[in-house]
């Protein structure tokens, strides 16, 4: 099942009738506010998503600043959202797909077989031509039944692990990774072993994912190899996901660990490592 759409298909799809689904998952560590924007204008029939409140829950400190939502709770937005099953999910945001890789690892971690992401994001839209549409979209709701185990997942205890006997890759920028800085968790640096792939870098000038080929030689010069297992964690699992997807872009099954580094500095005992 492909991961991408361009923006060419999914406005053939929109416009086939067939049925598919269309969310817009504009959300930005520090804002602004996503919903304004989508209000403003968003892809015909999108339904908007909040990421704090729909696509995470609030948990414990030590269960990181977006732990996954509740099965329950999921299902029950995803219906709001119209989906029934066997549809097709198209997911977007306006930052090169960072925030809404978390709507489509969630949605295919629930078992919905068929999410993709617009590659390029918003901007490859707009820039295709194609009209905006303003104000609230509340679609019949859909009866959608999602049950998590569909993709590989990791707690602390795994991620530790897997820095030993596979290849665990930090998600962050570099600054944060090397402990220079850390804007949001109590303790800076990274999980000892792991290794730094950031997000931003899956990505070309136009916000459009890398070629296959070059996501694999990309990771692979990252120490992840077919015969060994490999993971990923970011500051709070949302650009994690974005990780992920180029991972399976080259043809690899990454573990995502959702706590990830704000689970982890929360986590009394658990070390700490700084630099590159």
């Amino acid at each position: 099942m492909s991961i991408l759409v361009t923006a060419e298909q999914l406005q053939a799809l929109l416009a086939s009738g067939d049925r598919v689904v269309v969310l817009d998952v504009r959300w930005k560590l520090g804002g602004p506010p996503g919903k304004p924007l989508y209000l403003a204008g968003h892809i015909p029939t999108a339904v908007y998503v909040d990421l704090d409140t729909e696509l995470a829950r609030h948990g414990e400190k030590d269960e990181g600043r977006h732990p996954v939502p509740l099965i329950d709770d999921l299902q029950r937005a995803a219906r709001s959202w119209g989906i029934d099953p066997g549809d097709t999910v198209v997911v977007y945001d306006d930052l090169s797909n960072l925030s809404s890789a978390r709507g489509w690892w969630l949605l295919r971690n629930a078992g919905i077989t068929d999410v993709r992401l617009l590659d390029g994001a918003l901007g490859a839209w707009i820039a295709a031509g194609y009209e905006l549409e303003t104000g609230d979209v509340r679609p019949t709701p859909g009866s959608v039944t999602l049950e998590y185990g569909s993709l590989p997942t990791l707690d602390g205890d795994g991620a530790a692990a897997l820095a030993s006997t596979g290849v665990l890759l930090d998600a962050r920028a570099p600054e944060r990774f090397r402990g220079e800085v850390e804007p949001m968790d109590p303790r800076a640096g990274h999980i000892p072993g792991a290794r730094n792939a950031p997000a931003a870098a899956n990505v070309d000038a136009s916000g459009r994912f890398l070629p296959a080929d070059e996501l694999r030689a990309r990771f692979e010069a990252l120490g992840v190899r077919d015969d060994r297992p490999v993971g990923v964690y970011c500051g709070s699992g949302v650009t994690a996901a974005a990780d992920a997807v180029a991972l399976t872009l080259a043809g690899f099954a990454p573990a995502l660990y959702p706590g990830s580094w704000s689970a982890w500095s929360n986590t009394p005992g658990r070390p700490v490592a700084t630099g590159a």
